[in-house]
């Protein structure tokens, strides 16, 4: 019992809903951009409607973010490659080339004793042999042709090292061009001049062409030769490249120049120019450098105001006109959670810098629909309205931003105030879609926007129109689950008759079962005129008296041989029975998991009213001095809604009106108005916002109603003989 009070508690503390807001409103200003204030968001093209600007310190006009970024990657891309010169390569190739090729000529040639000339020795045969294809080339090469092959290599190195011996593959360098640091100074080249090792190859084997030939074998021997002495002198450095970059970014300026403390920065009624925007939003930046820790405290306690404000209005509507919202903490940290998903994701969507217009990717219609289909249309509206003006301060207080959310979200709201089915999606999104498009032509229009930057509106919005109804439908699954919410959709899959509870109470009481499919039209209709919820009322209306499935014959309705069991049995014993459907409807509807909504209906259209058959049987047995009228009473709750009250009223209308014999229109007058004034001088709707107009409206159309389902009928020219048992004429 303490815990079961501890929860109502909660559910319905004021400290809890003030607890509420504030987390809400503090989390929300954190999103706020930083700067100097929240001032309306400039738009080139505009008017400037407000106090010319003064700027009150000197300030630098920064460039525009985005093209501030694209100058740094221009800047960038005009670094080449640095390669670093290693001028000892060339020294240390020559030397060793040098040495090697005196080691070869010593052991290829010899000389001849009798001409004291130098000739080839024998073993430079077998080898001279392995590259000529026949023995006719072998007498042409000489000693002095090896001495040449000797110094044309020596020709070679200088043209190799002069130009310039790349240590990464020509392919591989991005640019077409290198830079080469020679020490202090720095020339670029096209990297094409250079060698890399498949160019040097190439290079060395057309050097050599020219001294031995086309003698492919010979030539690549000798090319091998080289390549393998040869070193890349030119290295590339990644570091001093990396550094270079980053030094071409950092040299772009920030600012394209100044303005001076007391200089205009708009007047009054100038229309917004790029440069104008650029001083505006260079100024917007100053000052909110300039702000100290003091200063930035109280604007942010002025932005945690600014959101109270917005949400003021919507909590003076949900405290006045929707009460039961209001006490019901549940759905208020919904309704919070909502209202701070839609910031968060303008605020992620803020983080983005990019120049298109990706803010219509913020999907406020959801926030709309959830609203509406959650709660109602106009509880939807209006937080539509005051999410649009969040994101609209979320975005620097864009006032056509906020319009655009408000008429998209609105249209959305409106195509699930009635929602039937989920195949409304498709509705849903063609009204958004509408929305955003509207808007989007005339704030263009009158911001000069060109048609490039409207279709790349247009594109974004119709993602928001195509992807909001979506996840809306998803939601609100969850929410169902979470926060224990009954929506329009849950009710309309409740009125299916091949629900197990139906099935149940059409097969085991009939009787029952069309008794209370009399009682849905019935509220239905009349929940219509006082404005209640229609669809709840009549799933309410039917599964009221599901608890009678399991004793069916305890209830007239269903005692089809007129055999009435209680006539047989004492009257505590009856009103054991009658009071165990309501325990058993209860039972039964837990075990299918039916809304909380839904079971209240079941002992709520009994409330606490007296049983006065069982109630007068048991006078009569026993005496009135003996019995306690309170054991004759429903143990309730009473009603605490317009739509229980119906149900109660209904309940009562609707078995008595069935049970006359001979209905018209009088009769059936006074057994409405009558039963109705008893149940409301029994205090049962005490705890119902019903008014007296509303009692007025439910008599007028319960008589419509009940007149038109007992309206009196043609008899049948042999309607006697078809109220004849055929059986006895046969017998």
């Amino acid at each position: 019992m303490t815990n079961s009070k501890s929860r109502l508690n909660l559910k319905t503390s004021l400290r809890v809903k003030v607890l509420i807001l504030i987390l809400t409103a503090v989390l929300i200003t954190m999103m706020f951009p930083k700067g100097e204030s929240i001032d309306s968001e400039v738009t080139i093209g505009s008017v400037w409607i407000r106090e010319e600007i003064i700027a009150s310190t000197t300030f630098e006009i920064l460039k525009d973010s985005k093209q501030y970024e694209k100058e740094k990657e221009r800047a960038a891309s005009s670094v080449y490659p640095i390669f670093l010169k290693n001028n000892a390569i060339q020294k240390k190739y020559l030397d060793s080339l040098s040495t090697y090729n005196q080691f070869l000529l010593s052991e290829f040639t010899r000389t001849d004793v009798l001409t004291n000339r130098t000739i080839l020795s024998d073993s430079s045969y077998s080898l001279l042999l392995s590259f000529y294809k026949s023995p006719l080339q072998f007498p042409s090469i000489r000693v002095s042709s090896i001495n040449e092959v000797f110094r044309t290599i020596k020709d070679i190195i200088p043209i190799v090292y002069g130009r310039g011996y790349l240590n990464r593959p020509l392919p591989e360098i991005e640019k077409d061009s290198v830079t080469v640091r020679d020490g202090r100074f720095e020339r670029i080249f096209p990297k094409s001049y250079h060698f890399d090792s498949v160019s040097l190859n190439e290079f060395i084997t057309s050097s050599f062409r020219n001294i031995i030939g086309n003698n492919n074998r010979l030539n690549e021997a000798l090319t091998e030769y080289i390549m393998k002495f040869c070193e890349p002198n030119l290295i590339y450095s990644e570091k001093i490249t990396d550094q270079a970059i980053q030094n071409a970014r950092e040299r772009i300026p920030r600012n394209i120049g100044i303005v001076n403390e007391n200089e205009r920065i708009v007047a009054k009624h100038d229309r917004i120019t790029p440069e104008i925007k650029l001083k505006i939003d260079s100024y917007r930046i100053a000052k909110g450098e300039e702000v100290t820790f003091w200063g930035r405290l109280i604007q942010n306690v002025g932005k945690f105001f600014h959101v109270l404000i917005v949400f003021l209005p919507f909590i003076i509507y949900i405290n006045l006109f929707r009460k039961k919202l209001y006490n019901d903490n549940l759905k208020l940290i919904l309704i919070a959670s909502i209202f701070i998903f839609i910031s968060f994701l303008t605020f992620l969507v803020y983080q983005i810098d990019v120049s298109l217009p990706i803010q219509y990717l913020i999907l406020l219609p959801v926030c709309s629909m959830l609203l509406t289909i959650v709660f109602d249309s106009r509880v939807g509206f209006y937080g539509t309205v005051v999410a649009a003006l969040l994101v609209g301060a979320l975005r620097g207080n864009d006032y056509a931003f906020a319009v655009s959310n408000i008429i998209a979200g609105g249209l959305g709201a409106y195509t699930v105030r009635d929602i039937k089915n989920r195949t409304q999606i498709y509705r849903s999104l063609l009204y958004i879609l509408i929305g955003y498009t509207v808007s989007i032509i005339a704030f263009g229009l009158e911001r000069f926007d060109s048609a490039e930057e409207m279709l790349y509106s247009f594109a974004f919005a119709s993602s928001n129109a195509l992807i909001s109804p979506v996840l809306t439908y998803g939601l609100i699954i969850f929410i169902e689950r979470i926060f224990k919410i009954t929506t329009d959709l849950t009710l309309l899959e409740l009125t299916d008759f091949n629900h197990p509870l139906l099935q149940d109470l059409a097969r085991n009481a009939p009787g029952t079962f069309n008794h209370s499919i009399t009682m849905a039209t019935i509220v239905e209709t009349t929940a219509k005129e006082i404005d209640a919820n229609p669809l709840l009322s009549k799933v309410g209306a039917i599964y009221h008296d599901i608890g009678k499935s399991l004793d069916p014959y305890s209830f007239v309705e269903n005692q089809i041989n007129n055999n009435n069991i209680h006539e047989d049995i004492k009257p505590e014993q009856s009103i054991k029975r009658i009071f165990a459907h309501v325990e058993n409807g209860i039972s039964l509807a837990k075990q299918q998991n039916l809304p909380q909504e839904i079971i209240d209906f079941i002992p709520m259209h009994h409330g606490t009213i007296k049983m006065s058959y069982f109630y007068e049987k048991a006078k009569e047995l026993y005496g009135e001095d003996k019995i306690n009228i309170k054991d004759y009473r429903y143990p309730g709750p009473k009603p605490n809604s317009k739509e229980t009250a119906l149900v109660m009223f209904a309940d009562a209308c609707e078995s008595a009106v069935r049970s006359l014999e001979q209905a018209d229109t009088q009769k059936i007058q006074n057994i409405i108005v009558n039963l109705i004034d008893s149940r409301i001088d029994d205090g049962q709707i005490d705890d119902t916002p019903l008014t007296y107009r509303d009692i007025k409206k439910i008599k007028d159309s319960f008589l419509n109603i009940l007149v038109g389902h007992h309206h009196k009928r043609i008899r049948y020219p042999n309607q006697s003989e078809l109220e004849t048992n055929k059986s006895e004429e046969l017998g």
